[in-house]
């Protein structure tokens, strides 16, 4: 799940929609299924981290498993821009066009990666 960061939160627009949501944690036909996140924000502390956990919390109360990225991943302790062990990140510098760094290329690729290999484990139990 992914968002823009807007003062260290979620947009407003997906916090909406994860509101919603009522009927689904009522019936629990989330519970089990894994989940990882992805942000962007305009500059260096820009609030990316909390803007990570601010989307994971609705996701633990509907009981998802929240997939993170271990510190095994050099990029987590490399990267000067982006992603950390909660989600993959992206700083744009106020610029539309700003590439994404090859470390930040790899937090996402292993982030999605993960969820993917995840949701077969629980799919082939």
């Amino acid at each position: 799940m992914g968002s823009p960061t807007y003062f260290g939160n979620m947009a407003a627009p997906l916090k909406y929609f994860l509101d919603s949501t009522s009927s689904e944690w009522l019936s629990g036909v989330l519970a089990g299924k894994p989940a990882g996140f992805f942000t962007s924000s305009s500059s260096s502390h820009g609030g990316q981290e909390s803007t990570l956990l601010s989307m994971a919390i609705p996701l633990l109360h509907h009981g998802m498993i929240i997939v993170g990225i271990p510190y095994t991943l050099k990029e987590i302790s490399t990267t000067k821009s982006g992603g950390g062990p909660y989600g993959a990140s992206h700083i744009t510098w106020n610029r539309d066009n700003e590439e994404l760094t090859n470390e930040e290329k790899k937090v996402a690729q292993v982030i999605g990666k993960r969820v993917t290999q995840i949701a077969k484990k629980l799919i082939l139990k």
